[in-house]
């Protein structure tokens, strides 16, 4: 097991003189003219319209600023996507201090989309809006207007069936505007990578009160590997209606229809030692697929966005908001996973199993919020009261997975090609394994109340507090027609912050308590006297840091230090009695996890944007079952996690509009499995670069991209081995209209 690291004090020097410089030009800003303010006000406007976006009022459900906001977030707008010519959803997360992804989507039934890490604790992108927004599959930027990462345990503003224990990932879309415009863009490169995008807004009446706005996307993507592809159309109208000066509307629709084929994923043996512990002594040849492009998953995914907002007086609004997604799964999921076929136990056999699975999952979300914004004794109180009810439904009428599909990974093994639809019909077919049909239901309905308190102009506490009862219906099995895992939880989920802005709207401290939960499902035990009802599993953590927003609005920085524990955890036990062993569920296990995030967002000078990012994570699994007590959960991802991207467009002289731009990523080691039984297997550390070059002018923009710029060997995992993307070259034209 290795040893931990901590930041360096190099590191921790660093960040302190950074601060204190950037605290004193916040100071020198303060003293200035008003027209130098005035002067400085319009670079912040010119720098939020290219790459640097804070402020949310979603992540608090109240109109805060960061600076006033105990809790940290991210946010990665569409202007930086823009400028780094992004044209998939994870390559845009790319950009989150302490956030790596830990597999692609894989459009399975329940869970198909894809897979992140955040402070130590698997995520997936799951709300829209604020909203539940799920998908099988992946997601789409076209219509995203920024991409919010929300840290740590959030339960208390946003429950528990949809978010981590790490965090959030919130989807905020694009809004129509009151003037006549648009945007073409069409993309092509490597792999065979053709994309047309289409943004079109406008007005439909003359007093500008009804704006609608139209999003599209063609999408097509071939794979380095033998075979693969990804081919996507998205659609999406976003319609908004002010009937007065107090009540206004807007709808928001998506519907994204995906057809891919499975990436490969290599799943390692889960029950013996392993023999290869790295990606290079396992011997793949990874520019093989191990499938065909006739054995394709389809995931429909649709998304209804409603919001109401009323005036009901000058201090006080009502909010409600409706959301509807469906997502569905139609297709062949299949998998690999390394076999002791015949005997041989020696990683060199693949088993290839797969299954035809027709699945869908739908929620239902209503939430009403009432935000008032008035004063108590002479102290500022803002606050948001809120009633939430969630439905979700899933249904699944999967064939049985055929696994006896084997093929050799170190040499030409005339199996190989013995993967089609025909071919996978037919031993389905045969198989005299049921299917999978079933159905589960589930209702949340949740109370909450939070508050933003100025005990000074400069010292403010938020005091939030939720009710969250949790009823499971249970999931029916159609073959036998028993319906079982049938319960109720009812939680209570606190959140404290305190900030005290040490220079007012410019540098703040801030310290947090934080609580998420999650439900847990009864089991059965071997003996009845062991039955036992359990409690929620509960997340609790502690954050402190600082805060900086200076140069006027042009340098933002969030340094933190957190602390999470995680108990009521279930694990596994053995009690023997009358010479007999029985292995039973307790529910005393426990995870903490640990670390430092840095985040520097600029604009030093006209023309040029910095994001710096940095992360170090340490989680543990204090109290588990033997095979992993006292190890690094394998959802944590690297220890060490780095970002930066720099770019400058010349602003004025001939050559106005010309940019360029270069960034990269640098991850540690990562252990993807990290059991007593198996070992570790550990992937290798990578730093991978990127560069653009781009040139805008009037109504047009031509660009140019080149991601891996080394074309460096590298991959993701959680159990599973993933080569990613290799070098790839990537040209777009867009107009403007």
């Amino acid at each position: 097991m290795k040893s931990t690291h901590y930041p360096s004090s190099k590191f921790i020097r660093g960040l302190a003189l950074m601060l204190a410089a950037g605290a004193t030009l916040s100071a020198s800003a303060q003293s200035d003219s008003s027209s130098s303010r005035r002067r400085l006000q319009e670079v912040s406007v010119t720098a939020t319209k290219e790459c640097v976006k804070r402020e949310s009022e979603q992540v608090a459900r109240l109109p805060i600023s960061n600076l006033e906001n105990p809790q940290v977030y991210h946010v990665v707008s569409s202007q930086l996507m823009q400028e780094q010519l992004i044209t998939g959803f994870d390559d845009a997360l790319k950009n989150v201090p302490g956030l790596t992804k830990l597999w692609t989507s894989t459009g399975r039934a329940g869970d198909g989309a894809g897979y992140f890490s955040m402070r130590g604790f698997a995520v997936q992108p799951s709300m829209v809006n604020g909203m539940a927004g799920i998908s099988n599959g992946g997601l789409d930027p076209a219509n995203i207007e920024a991409i919010e990462t929300i840290k740590g345990p959030s339960g208390t503003l946003f429950g528990s069936s949809l978010i981590s224990f790490g965090g959030l990932i919130n989807i905020v879309t694009k809004k129509p505007y009151e003037d006549f415009g648009g945007e073409l863009n069409y993309t092509a490169g490597s792999y065979g990578l053709n994309r047309i995008t289409a943004d079109v807004n406008a007005p439909l009446n003359k007093a500008k009160t009804a704006l609608l706005r139209m999003n599209a996307a063609y999408h097509y993507e071939g794979s380095f590997q033998d075979a693969g592809f990804h081919r996507a159309f998205y659609l999406a109208p976003s319609f908004s209606y002010k009937a007065n000066e107090r009540l206004s509307f807007l709808v928001n629709l998506e519907y994204l229809s995906n057809e891919t084929t499975n990436p490969l994923s290599v799943f390692l043996n889960r029950s013996r030692p392993l023999f290869a512990r790295t990606p290079d002594e396992l011997g793949i040849d990874f520019n093989r697929s191990f499938t065909s492009n006739d054995l394709t998953i389809n995931t429909p995914t649709l998304n209804l966005y409603g919001q109401a907002n009323y005036r009901i007086s000058s201090v006080w609004t009502s909010q409600t908001n409706v959301a509807r997604s469906l997502r569905g799964t139609d297709g062949y999921y299949s998998y690999l996973m390394f076999t002791d076929a015949g005997g041989v136990r020696n990683d060199t056999l693949f088993t290839r199993s797969i299954s035809n699975q027709h699945a869908t999952t739908s929620t239902t979300q209503v939430q009403q919020n009432f935000i008032g914004d008035f004063k108590v004794l002479g102290m500022r109180n803002r606050v948001v009261v809120g009633v939430d009810f969630l439905e979700i439904k899933a249904e699944n009428n999967n064939s049985p997975y055929v696994s006896d599909l084997v093929s050799a990974i170190r040499r030409n093994d005339p199996r190989y090609g013995l993967y089609d639809r025909q071919t996978v019909d037919a031993r389905i077919a045969a198989s005299t394994a049921a299917r999978t049909r079933n159905a589960s239901t589930s209702y949340t309905y949740g109370a909450y109340v939070s508050n933003v308190l100025n005990i000074t102009p400069t010292t403010l506490a938020m005091v939030s507090l939720r009710l969250d009862k949790f009823d499971n219906r249970g999931m029916t099995n159609f073959n036998n027609g028993i319906t079982s895992g049938v319960y109720e939880q009812t939680t209570l989920s606190p959140k404290l912050g305190l900030v005290q802005q040490v220079m007012k709207d410019r540098l703040a401290v801030f310290a947090n308590y934080m609580n998420g939960f999650k439900n847990v499902a009864p089991v059965t035990q071997p003996l009845p006297e062991l039955n036992t009802t359990f409690k929620p599993q509960q997340a609790n953590q502690i954050e402190a840091g600082v805060k900086l927003d200076g140069m006027g609005h042009r340098l933002s920085v969030t340094a933190s230090y957190y602390n999470i524990l995680v108990s009521n955890m279930t694990r596994p036990a053995t009690l023997v009695r009358d010479d007999t062993s029985y292995n039973y569920t307790v529910q005393n296990g426990s995870q903490r996890s640990s670390g430092a995030e840095l985040d520097v967002v600029a604009r030093p000078l006209r023309g040029m944007n910095v994001i710096l990012g940095y992360s170090y994570n340490d989680s543990r699994m204090e109290a588990a079952d033997k095979n992993v007590e006292g190890r690094r959960p394998v959802s944590a991802g690297p220890v060490h996690l780095a970002n930066f991207w720099l770019s400058y467009t010349l602003p004025t002289g001939v050559a106005k509009g010309l940019g360029f731009g270069f960034g990269g990523n640098y991850a540690s080691e990562n252990m993807i499995t990290n059991d007593l039984r198996t070992g570790a297997f550990t992937l290798p550390a990578y730093t991978v670069f990127g560069a653009t070059a781009f040139y805008e002018t009037g109504r047009y923009r031509l660009a140019l991209k080149l991601d891996n710029l080394s074309n460096e060997v590298y991959y993701a995992g959680w159990t599973t081995v993933e080569r990613q993307m290799p070098r790839r070259l990537s040209a777009s034209v867009g107009f403007r209209f």
